[in-house]
């Protein structure tokens, strides 16, 4: 039972990490279109790989932007 509740727990958090991480892409205004397209099909072909990769290479953001 408990692992079952850590399971859910730890695929929550990355479904939502990986859906604040497409919000991102397309809010980014530094990439081209066919950058974007290559990230999404990339985040979609290798969904844990490619998350890790892109939060890691991502430039940060200002401290007023959003």
């Amino acid at each position: 039972m408990v692992m079952r509740i850590l399971i859910i727990a730890a695929v929550a958090i990355y479904l939502v990490f990986w859906v604040r991480a497409v919000i991102d892409l397309f809010q980014r205004h530094d990439l081209t279109r066919s950058a974007k397209a290559a990230w999404m099909i990339f985040l979609l072909i290798l969904p844990f790989i490619s998350l890790m990769i892109y939060l890691m290479v991502r430039p940060p953001r200002a401290a007023g932007q959003r």
